[in-house]
């Protein structure tokens, strides 16, 4: 399913925040690392990188791909680490992984608590009020003889914390066709609450979600980098 991701785009944009905004040092940590392909990018760039993730066969499969690199079994939004960081990542949305306000919270104070003074906590972010039910995206790859068929999408019911990720798997071979459905259980926030959540940590700055260019969130994309600075 992530066939398609530029992890490598991803990790250089959020590198020049980094180089923007931080103190300056390079000890990183990836929250909801998964395989570990982002902190590969970040090792290459001479950071001394680590991830934590909650399921442990993605872990060992981090750990085949960056031997270097320390990943622990851990919960994002309760977490600890044995030294303090400079930089705190969360991409492909993984924040919302949260699963309600009071788990997002303890994150964020997690984050905070895990970074040095002038540390940057960096995520992307879908807006609540903005979420276009039942727009998808997808794409196709083939993979050992077969078709796939990828697609995924948010659902919100327009009120409250909880909104959903659904994902749809189609398997085509020798023309026969197999076919999956998942939903996955995530907090719902606006940046306005977001913002407010983060203020008594951080200096917040928020971007659109471009990984090409840095550019400040024009007010009306529902999508957003948000980069936080801590106090």
């Amino acid at each position: 399913m992530c066939a398609n991701i530029d992890y490598l785009t991803q990790s250089e944009c959020i590198r020049r925040h980094h180089q923007l905004f931080g103190n300056g040092d390079k000890r990183h940590l990836d929250l909801a690392c998964g395989t570990g392909p982002h902190v590969r990018h970040f090792i290459n760039n001479g950071y001394q990188s680590q991830g934590l993730d909650i399921n442990q066969p993605m872990l060992d499969i981090a750990k085949l791909h960056c031997p270097e690199a320390e990943f622990s079994l851990q919960d994002m939004c309760d977490f600890k680490v044995d030294e303090k960081l400079d930089l705190i990542t969360c991409f492909l949305y993984s924040i919302h992984y949260s699963d309600g306000i009071e788990k997002l919270k303890q994150c964020i104070a997690s984050a905070h608590q895990a970074l040095n003074t002038g540390g940057v906590f960096c995520f992307n972010v879908v807006e609540k009020s903005m979420i276009v039910n039942n727009s998808f995206a997808q794409y196709q790859l083939e993979h050992e003889n077969s078709q796939f068929t990828f697609s995924s999408g948010w659902d919100y019911c327009g009120e409250g914390e909880r909104q959903s990720l659904k994902v749809s798997i189609e398997k085509t071979t020798d023309l026969i066709s197999q076919s999956w459905q998942d939903e996955h259980p995530m907090v719902a926030v606006s940046f306005a609450e977001l913002k407010q959540l983060l203020a008594p940590y951080f200096e917040v700055h928020m971007f659109e979600h471009d990984y090409e260019k840095i550019l400040t969130w024009n007010g009306h994309s529902g999508n957003a980098i948000f980069t936080c600075v801590k106090i």
